[in-house]
Parts: C-alpha cells; structure tokens; sequence
C-alpha cells in the first residue's frame, strides 16, 4: 500500500483533553487544536476511503465528509455534555443492491471499526429471519470462516430472549434467529491506532466484512424465492 497516513497521538491527546473539559469556552479556546487535529483524522478517513474504493463501491464523497461532527445533539438527552469524545465517521456502501455499511470509532482505550444493521426494520428483519429459518448453512460458514472470526470473533447485537413471534424456539437456528441487530465489531489498542500499518489494518478489517456484507444483501434484495425485490 502506496498510502501510510497515520494517526498521530495528538489526535487521541485531545479528546482525553476533552472528556476533562467538556465545556464550550475550553473548546472554543483550543478550536485551532481541534481543526488541526480533525485534519489528521480526515486525511486518514481519506486514505482509507480510496483504498476501500478499490474493493467496494462507496457513495461517501470524500473522508472529510464521511467524519461526523463532534458536536453533540443535547436536547433529548440527560448528558449535557456539548462534545463528542471520540472521533467517528462512516462509509455508505452504494445503492440499495449493497446493504451495510462501514463505521469507525477513535478513541484513547476504545477504538474499534464496526459494520453491519444497527435497526433494521421490521420487513427486512422478517425477511433475514425467513432465510435464516429456511437456510441457515451460508451464514454460518461466513461466521465460522477463518477470517470473520480471528477478525471479529462472533456476531454481536441486541437478541430476543426467545423465539420471535411465528418462529418454533427449538429450531435449529434459533440462535441466529434470536437477533434483533446484525453487528460485527474489531477492537484496536490505542498502539495499533497510532502504529505506521492502521491504515493496512483498518482496511483489512472492512475488506473482511465483505462476505457478511454480500450476503445479507442477497437476503435483502431478493424475496423468499429468489426474485429481485430492486
């Protein structure tokens, strides 16, 4: 890989700085630190965005556009605090043929990119559900391949306690079929964040999500037969 933009440990120095000031005439009065620091973590999203873009097709315009602000939406919320203390953005794999989508959170002892359905729907919930009940093999092979699990280990998210409705809670794939979100997740040390090789990692870690990506949108852009629902 030609790209070797790195994370530099300032950028991981100002949100511990941060968490400890979170408070608007501390911000405003590091603001030139902050515009510097969110240019190293754009640059990076950036690097990253163009080697994914060899793999994947991605309608995210530019890293700078994929970072999210870090200004916190308080007006339902108990927190008061204005700022976000982390740095995260996003990749939205293109058309609704590609389902998913690529996340990252930077953040000194909780780094980590995830990927996968956070809310489903109730249609398309129903619809994985029905494959799942009809089929279970496919998905289990790409959640017992090699890759996924030295990568991400084990499918996450929220689960039923029991059968969802219309379901026999002694199916075979009952375990599968308990999910209500869909989440696959690859922690990283705040040394592998600020290592010369995070890029390689970070894009390694969305190249694997692919196979778990490709096939939920298989589910999700067919009907229970097989014809496109596009």
């Amino acid at each position: 890989m030609k790209n070797q933009v790195t994370i530099p440990k300032s950028s991981l120095d100002f949100l511990r700085e941060l968490k400890e000031n979170n408070n608007k005439p501390w911000f405003d009065e590091n603001k030139s630190t902050y515009l510097e620091e969110l240019s190293h973590i754009e640059s990076f999203a950036g690097a990253l965005l163009e080697e994914l873009s060899k793999t994947d097709v991605l309608e995210t315009a530019s890293g700078k556009k994929s970072v999210y602000r870090i200004y916190r939406d308080i007006r339902f919320s108990k927190d008061k605090t204005p700022f976000k203390t982390f740095w995260g953005g996003s990749f939205t794999r293109a058309t609704s043929a590609r389902r998913g989508g690529y996340y990252f959170h930077l953040e000194q002892g909780n780094s980590f990119f995830a990927g996968g359905f956070w809310g489903p729907n109730a249609q398309d919930l129903k619809r994985i559900r029905t494959e799942f009940a009809r089929d279970a093999k496919p998905m289990e092979e790409i959640l017992q391949s090699k890759s996924f699990v030295e990568t991400f280990g084990a499918l996450q998210g929220e689960q039923l306690k029991t059968a969802p409705k219309g379901f026999d809670k002694d199916h075979e794939a009952i375990d599968l079929l308990r999910f209500k979100q869909f989440l696959i997740i690859k922690r990283f040390s705040d040394k592998d964040v600020l290592s010369t090789n995070f890029l390689a990692q970070a894009l390694q870690t969305c190249i694997n999500m692919r196979p778990f990506f490709d096939y939920m949108s298989e589910i999700l852009s067919t009907d229970s037969n097989g014809g496109s629902v596009l």
